[in-house]
């Protein structure tokens, strides 16, 4: 009996430290994006994402948590809005702020993200007119640190984050082709 526990408690010990090993050797940064086009100019959609008072109506994270607390702050829309919330467990608490705002091609927001977990990434929109069509790209970048790699083994980052940008792009689309 002490021989199966003793390589019971073995095989976990070693998993365990085979899962930290994996863990360490992924990259030190990520990077989600996805992309869609909508059937608007490239100034329609910037006005959009521009305004984070406006994100209300599209953005995926506003309708996780219809009660969280919102702060706004700073210009109405472009580089120096802030937007800050207070969530439950799916959402959060954190703050974004447009940092760079190039009409009507580019958005860049610096996010911190302080509950559940600490994080400092970047999030992006592009915009590229393609004829009465513009394609659109919606990317999160940032460091990767340890803990984020060891959770990395378990779940999938680029699917779940990915998937609520498609969802966020989706809601964008049908907004901006009205």
């Amino acid at each position: 009996m002490l021989k199966i526990l003793v390589a019971l408690v073995m095989a976990v010990v070693i998993t365990i430290g085979g899962i930290l090993v994996y863990a360490a050797t992924k990259p030190d940064s990520f990077r989600v994006e996805r992309s869609a086009t909508i059937k608007a100019p490239p100034d329609k959609i910037f006005g959009l994402i521009a305004d984070l008072r406006g994100w209300a109506v599209w953005s995926p994270y506003e309708r996780k948590d219809p009660n969280m607390k919102r702060t706004f702050s700073g210009p109405a829309s472009g580089k120096g809005a802030v937007y800050e919330w207070d969530g439950n467990k799916d959402v959060g608490r954190g703050r974004m702020e447009i940092v760079e705002a190039t009409p009507p091609s580019k958005i860049a927001i610096k996010l911190d993200f302080l509950k559940p977990f600490e994080g400092h990434n970047t999030a992006e929109f592009t915009m590229v007119p393609a004829g009465d069509n513009t394609a659109v790209t919606w990317a999160m970048y940032g460091p990767s640190p340890y803990i984020a790699k060891v959770m990395g083994t378990v779940f999938d980052m680029d699917k779940m984050i990915g998937n609520d940008f498609e969802a966020g792009l989706a809601a964008l689309k049908a907004v901006a082709e009205k």
